[in-house]
């Protein structure tokens, strides 16, 4: 898993797999979800980040159970 935010494009992109990405449908207006040959979700992209995602620029990964 990936994630990566373009200050450029002002999006941030989360990448669940390597699959290539067959389609993509924009689930919410800026949300889009990308999606491999099987229908299973490669990739999930947040446009105009900086509104929408308080810090996109900071990520804290934590395990379920675990302290953070």
């Amino acid at each position: 898993m990936r994630v990566i935010y373009d200050q450029k494009t002002d999006t941030l992109t989360i990448v669940l797999g390597e699959a290539p990405v067959a389609e993509s449908d924009e689930d919410k207006p800026g949300i889009i979800l990308d999606y491999d040959a099987s229908g299973s979700i490669v990739s999930l992209e947040i446009l105009d980040a900086s509104r929408r995602v308080i810090q996109p620029t900071r990520m804290v990964y934590e395990l379920a159970g675990q302290p953070a």
